[in-house]
C-alpha cells in the first residue's frame, strides 16, 4: 500500500463544468494570434487572416475559345440547310484575345463558311457564347474569400492567376507536451500535433516531460500537456498550472474525457488532457480544436470537415449533463455506434468516424438523423 503524505494534496474534481460553459469561456479569453503575411506556396491549409480582393478581371471581354467573332444576331436564321448570310467576313479569335469591337460572341469554326469572299452561319449562337465578360473572373466585390476560412489549393490557385501574390493568415503554434514518457501518450501526442497541423497550426512535440519548463517558453501561443489530469499519486499537472500559471477549469462534463483541466500560463491558453487515448482524444476533439479555432481567427462553421447527417443503426443511450463523444462505422446507409463512456482501441480503429451526443440529451433513438465527423 503506497501512503500519501499530507504534503501531496490529490488533484480532486469540485464539479464537472459544462462542456458548453467552457467552449463560451474559450470564445471570450482566448483571442487569435497576430497574422502575418506568407507567400501563396506556405498558405495552403492555414487561416486567412483578412478578406481578399482582386482587381475587376479581364477589364475587356476576352474569347473562351477559338472560333469566328461575330454579333449573335446576324445568325438568328442560320441553319445547315438555310444558312445566314453574315455581312463581313469576321475575324477568327484565339482563347485568352480580347474581342474585337462590334462583336458579342464567339462561333465554332465549323459554323460558319467562307467561299468566295463571303461568310455565312451555319447555326445560331448566343450573345455572349464563348467569351468571358469583363469581369467574368473577378469583380472588386465580393472578395475571394474571407477572413476566417481555411486555404485550399484551389484558393491559391486561383488567387495566382488573379494576381495575388502573398497573403495574411494566422498560424498558432502550439506546444505538445506529453507528460508521460510511455507508448500511448506519445502516440496520443503525435497524434494531436499531427491534427494541429491539419488543421492550420504549427505544432512542436516537446518530450522533456517538464510542463513548467515548456510553458516558460515565449514562442508559442498555447500548450497543449498530456497525462497527470487525475487524482493518482504521479497526477500533477493541474497543481504545477495552479503554481505557475491559472487553472480555469478542471474537470468537465465529458465522457470520454471527463478530468480534462483549462487554464492559462499569463494570456496563453493550457489544455490538459488526460493520458488515456480515447480520453484525450474525446477532449481534444471537442475543446482543442475548439481552442484552436478561436487562436486562428477561424469561422469554425467554415473550417470544420463536412459532417454527412446520416440515421442510427441502433440507439445510443447517454447521461443527461453529461456530453458524450460515441465513434461509429458505417453499415450499408446507416451509421452504428461503436462503444460508449470507454473507448476501445478495437472501437477507435474500426470506427469511421464520431458524434456528440450533447448533454441535455438522453441520447439518441434507432434512426434518428446524427451528424458524423472523422476522426484525424
Amino acid at each position: 500500500m503506497v501512503l500519501l503524505m499530507a504534503s501531496e494534496p490529490l488533484q480532486l474534481i469540485p464539479r464537472l463544468t459544462p462542456l458548453p460553459a467552457l467552449l463560451a469561456l474559450i470564445g471570450r479569453e482566448v483571442k487569435p494570434v497576430t497574422p502575418r503575411s506568407v507567400d501563396l506556396g506556405a498558405a495552403v491549409g492555414r487561416i486567412l487572416a483578412a478578406d481578399i480582393m482582386a482587381s475587376m478581371r479581364p477589364s475587356a471581354p476576352l474569347a473562351l475559345v477559338d472560333g469566328w467573332a461575330l454579333r449573335a444576331e446576324a445568325t438568328l436564321d442560320a441553319g445547315g440547310y438555310a444558312p445566314a448570310l453574315l455581312p463581313t467576313v469576321p475575324p477568327k479569335v484565339e482563347v485568352g484575345q480580347p474581342m474585337p469591337p462590334g462583336t458579342d460572341s464567339v462561333a465554332p469554326l465549323d459554323a460558319v463558311q467562307v467561299e468566295n469572299g463571303r461568310a455565312a452561319a451555319l447555326a445560331p449562337v448566343s450573345p455572349g457564347d464563348g467569351v468571358l465578360p469583363a469581369g467574368g473572373d473577378c469583380l472588386p466585390a465580393p472578395p475571394l474569400r474571407v477572413a476566417g476560412e481555411r486555404l485550399r489549393g484551389t484558393d491559391l490557385a486561383a488567387f495566382a492567376a488573379a494576381g495575388v501574390t502573398r497573403v495574411p493568415i494566422r498560424q498558432p503554434r502550439l506546444r505538445v507536451v506529453p507528460l508521460r514518457m510511455n507508448s500511448m501518450v506519445g502516440a496520443t501526442a503525435r497524434l494531436i500535433a499531427g491534427d494541429i497541423e491539419r488543421r492550420g497550426g504549427v505544432a512542436r512535440l516537446d518530450e522533456s516531460g517538464d510542463l513548467s519548463v515548456a510553458m516558460v517558453a515565449d514562442n508559442f501561443d498555447a500548450f497543449v500537456a498530456l497525462g497527470g489530469t487525475g487524482s493518482g499519486r504521479r497526477d500533477t499537472s493541474v497543481t504545477t498550472l495552479a503554481r505557475d500559471g491559472k487553472v480555469a477549469v478542471h474537470g468537465i462534463a465529458l465522457t470520454p474525457g471527463e478530468t480534462t483541466a483549462f487554464g492559462f500560463s499569463g494570456r496563453r491558453p493550457v489544455l490538459l488532457l488526460p493520458g488515456r487515448l480515447d480520453a484525450a482524444l474525446s477532449a481534444w476533439l471537442t475543446v482543442g480544436r475548439h481552442m484552436l479555432a478561436h487562436l486562428a481567427g477561424a469561422d469554425i462553421a467554415k473550417v470544420d470537415d463536412p459532417a454527412p447527417s446520416l440515421p442510427l443503426a441502433r440507439k445510443v443511450t447517454s447521461a443527461v449533463g453529461l456530453a458524450e463523444v460515441v465513434p461509429v462505422r458505417c453499415v450499408g446507409d446507416k451509421v452504428e455506434p461503436m462503444a460508449h463512456n470507454y473507448l476501445p482501441l478495437s472501437a477507435l480503429t474500426r470506427a469511421d468516424g464520431w458524434i456528440l451526443v450533447p448533454p441535455e440529451s438522453e441520447g439518441y433513438s434507432a434512426g434518428a438523423l446524427v451528424s458524423v465527423w472523422p476522426l484525424p
